[in-house]
Formats: C-alpha cells, sequence, structure tokens
C-alpha cells in the first residue's frame, strides 16, 4: 500500500542549493515547499532570511548546510557558520564532515568535528553529510558511528554535488551502522517516487530532493488510479 501524500511530503527536505539559483529562484522553491507541505526547505545560508520571511506560518523548517559542499572548514570556522545561521532563524543544519579525516580513518578528528557543530547548533537537529561516493563500506560504517557518538540527529548519504548519491546499498549499511535514535538521510539522486521509496524501504526517513513536484504529483496520481 503506498503512503499517503501528506505522509512522503514530510519526509522531503526540498534542495534550493545550486550556486546559481537566483532571489526569484528561492521564492518559488518556498512557495513550491509552502503549497506541498514538506519537512524543510534546504538553503543556502545567505538566503536563511529570505527563506523565514516566506515560510513563516507555514509549519516548513528552514534547514541549511555548513562546511558545504567539501567539509574543508577547520571545526572552529564550522561553529561560526553553524552560530550564524542559528541567528538568522534556521531549524536544521546539513553539515559535510572532513572527508578526507575519515578517509585517513581519523575518526577521533572527524567525531570532534561533528562535536563542535552539534555543540555550536545547541537543540537544533544536526544532519552530518558522509559523501558515501567517495568512501569504502569501513568508511561509511566510521564515519555513522562518528556521527552517532557525537549526538547527530542524522547520518546523510551526500551532498549531491559529488560523482555519485544515494544508493540502496549504503543506506541500508547507513541504516545499520547507527543507534536507532539516529536517523538516515539520502540525498543525491532522488528523482523519482520510486526510488524515494525504494530508499525509505531501505531505512531512510528523509530525503533531499529537487523534484520535489514531480515526485508528490506522481504520487497523487497513483492514489487517484
Amino acid at each position: 500500500m503506498l503512503p499517503s501524500v501528506a505522509t512522503v511530503a514530510k519526509m522531503i527536505d526540498h534542495s534550493l542549493l545550486r550556486p546559481e539559483l537566483t532571489k526569484d529562484d528561492i521564492k518559488q522553491g518556498c512557495e513550491l515547499a509552502a503549497q506541498y507541505a514538506v519537512a524543510s526547505v534546504c538553503v543556502r545560508p545567505y538566503d536563511v532570511p529570505v527563506a523565514v520571511g516566506l515560510l513563516r506560518g507555514t509549519g516548513v523548517l528552514i534547514g541549511t548546510v555548513v562546511g558545504f559542499p567539501h567539509g574543508n572548514s577547520t571545526s572552529a570556522t564550522k561553529m561560526d557558520e553553524t552560530r550564524d545561521v542559528i541567528a538568522a532563524g534556521a531549524d536544521e543544519i546539513d553539515m559535510v564532515l572532513p572527508i578526507g579525516r575519515l578517509r585517513d580513518a581519523d575518526e577521533l578528528y572527524v567525531h570532534d568535528d561533528i562535536a563542535a557543530v552539534v555543540s555550536a547548533a545547541e537543540t537544533r537537529c544536526v544532519k552530518v553529510i558522509l559523501e558515501t561516493s567517495f568512501l569504502c563500506r569501513d568508511g561509511i560504517i566510521m564515519g555513522c558511528r562518528a556521527a552517532d557518538e557525537a549526538g547527530a540527529d542524522f547520518v546523510k548519504t551526500s551532498t549531491g554535488f559529488a560523482g555519485g548519491g544515494a544508493t540502496i546499498e549504503d543506506v541500508a549499511l547507513m541504516r545499520a551502522s547507527v543507534s536507532d535514535h539516529v536517523q538516515v538521510k539520502a540525498a543525491g539522486g532522488v528523482r523519482s517516487l520510486d526510488t524515494l521509496l525504494a530508499l525509505h524501504s531501505a531505512g531512510a526517513t528523509r530525503f533531499g530532493a529537487t523534484v520535489t513536484a514531480a515526485i508528490l504529483d506522481d504520487l497523487a496520481t497513483r492514489q487517484a488510479a
């Protein structure tokens, strides 16, 4: 049995992160997010105040990114970024962990980098982006473990700006590698309802998507058939 449109909408973070997006693009994206009552929009840091103004009272959360898209900022810089976007009104933080240090198996550095952002975020939701296309199985497990132990709320597959995106195998591995209280977000390549449902079956509960309307309209059509 298919889930309801409202249920799936509340699993979607409507992504508005492409560098070429204009203010009009952000406005249209926020209007779409409000129309479909998605979980959140995920906007570039300097767009947070714009999104806050557009989405106030709609129930759509404001998400943004830290250390994006490569995770190369120092932990202190990531903390400053986090405090800055929270002051601007962000509800959720999608941070990129230090990918190279994870590939070096420097779990302590990775843990402390995530913990710094979690601390700066206070009670806000923190999602940790692993960029799984750069990682082997052991790297994914280590990144998930570091995020879990550092107090993150989600582990996330991808930025959507690297060579690969979410796969069923990676999502299942991530789900198996974190505690029950940590959720999995799939992002990168979530371009159809069937893909979203397959990733959900593998363990993802939140999805980054740019084709939100197409996914939800497809579900509505199938529900009506």
